[in-house]
């Protein structure tokens, strides 16, 4: 039966609505912030959006000459605004968008001012909470989200997509998985920092190993040798450190499924696996009964020496790589996948995604495996070392992880 309605008709119907929700909504904030007078209420709201549609549907000049007039009355309105010091502006903003959905459900059917509507009712309504946040936010936040702008959106695009010589992969792939790791890092450290500040250890280090859990260990471990973390502390400190490397293998998988899903098929079930006894070892290990404010790695994780570090080591392990898999098949990327794990295996690992080696798919799987409990053995050192041996059962716990991990690269597959 809907199909013999007009599309006018529900589209009218549709500005109305939003029309006079906003106009409540508008209500609502105006009664929050205490303002005694203002322009228009619910139902003025309502018939500037009817205005909006009918007039862009009768003729443009219509359309135009209507916002004029609404523009105009609203300047007289602001003179008196003026006169109680009042400067906002926020009223006119919101009309002009009301109006305007007329023209916007014309143009782009409903997404369009369904969005609209949805922004604006979000923004009123989360006004104390954004201000909070922006309280927080110092010019180095939009020094960094500058600068993931400029490794995703001026840099990226200018790239040629042509394939290098001997590593087979375009300027414009190396630095797409420059862009995508530093989204990720950057997506965790902004959760740590705004959404989950000052929640505890664990949170830390859940958020940190997503981020990077070598450098969450290394935080955690000299936090213990700082305090001299005893009892139940040092306890919550270990399960952080432990859950960490437990994120490292669920933040590999992902990885994984976005540059080679077929690999990510295949390290599904051990990343999933020792993630979880990750997990069941950190809660093991936890202790409620303790309220500490845990420390932050504040780092910028979108510095543009450690993109361009990251892109130059990653074309390294390409070729790198490549030799090995050329020259001594997999048993040798078996060996160069143990001894990479005691460095950074992230340009590792995604040369074997994203690079077209001359190994079985198996192969590939087993030597990220292999990588990622050698990276575990790695951090189970760091943690003895950075904390003077303080954290020790956190350590013995990541190098027995590490250990199994490698195991399971070597001799399942």
């Amino acid at each position: 039966m809907l199909e013999f309605i007009p599309q006018d008709m529900v589209y009218f119907f549709i500005v109305t609505a939003f029309s006079f929700l906003i106009g409540l909504e508008l209500k609502t904030y105006r009664a929050k912030e205490e303002q005694k007078t203002h322009l228009g209420s619910a139902r003025t709201y309502t018939f500037i959006g009817i205005m909006g549609f009918v007039f862009y549907k009768i003729n443009v000049w219509y359309y135009i000459a209507g916002f004029v007039m609404l523009s105009v009355l609203y300047a007289i309105h602001y003179v008196f605004k003026n006169e109680e010091h009042r400067t906002s502006i926020i009223s006119y903003l919101i009309m002009a968008i009301v109006y305007s959905f007329g023209t916007l459900i014309e143009i782009y059917h409903i997404w369009m001012p369904s969005l609209i509507f949805v922004l604006i009712v979000f923004i009123l309504n989360y006004k104390s909470y954004l201000g909070s946040i922006l309280n927080e936010i110092n010019e180095k936040e939009f020094e960094t989200l500058g600068k993931f702008i400029l490794l995703s959106a001026v840099i990226l695009p200018i790239l040629p997509d042509k394939p290098l010589p001997y590593i087979n992969i375009s300027p414009f792939k190396i630095w797409l998985v420059v862009v995508v790791i530093s989204a990720i890092s950057y997506g965790s450290y902004l959760a740590q920092k705004f959404v989950f500040k000052n929640k505890g250890y664990l949170i830390t280090g859940v958020f940190g190993g997503l981020y990077s859990s070598t450098a969450t260990t290394v935080v955690l471990a000299k936090k213990a040798l700082s305090i001299n973390a005893k009892g139940d502390l040092l306890s919550i400190i270990n399960s952080a450190i432990v859950i960490a490397t437990s994120m490292m293998y669920l933040r590999l998988l992902i990885i994984a499924f976005i540059f080679n899903s077929e690999i990510a098929e295949k390290i599904a079930m051990p990343m999933l696996l020792f993630a979880f006894i990750g997990v069941l070892i950190s809660f093991f290990l936890y202790r409620k009964n303790v309220n500490a404010e845990a420390p932050i790695d504040d780092r910028n994780p979108l510095e543009l020496g450690t993109a361009f570090v990251f892109a130059f080591l990653f074309v390294a392990m390409m070729a790198i790589t490549h030799f090995v898999t050329t020259h001594y098949g997999n048993a040798g990327l078996k060996i160069l996948s143990f001894i990479i794990g005691f460095t950074d295996i992230d340009p590792f690992v995604l040369s074997l995604l994203t690079g077209k080696l001359h190994v079985s798919t198996d192969s590939i799987a087993a030597a990220i495996v292999i990588a990622s409990g050698s990276n575990d053995i790695l951090k189970a050192l760091y943690a003895l070392i950075f904390s003077k041996k303080i954290a020790k059962t956190s350590a013995f716990w990541l190098f027995i992880l590490g250990i199994a991990t490698v195991l399971y690269g070597i001799f399942l597959y």
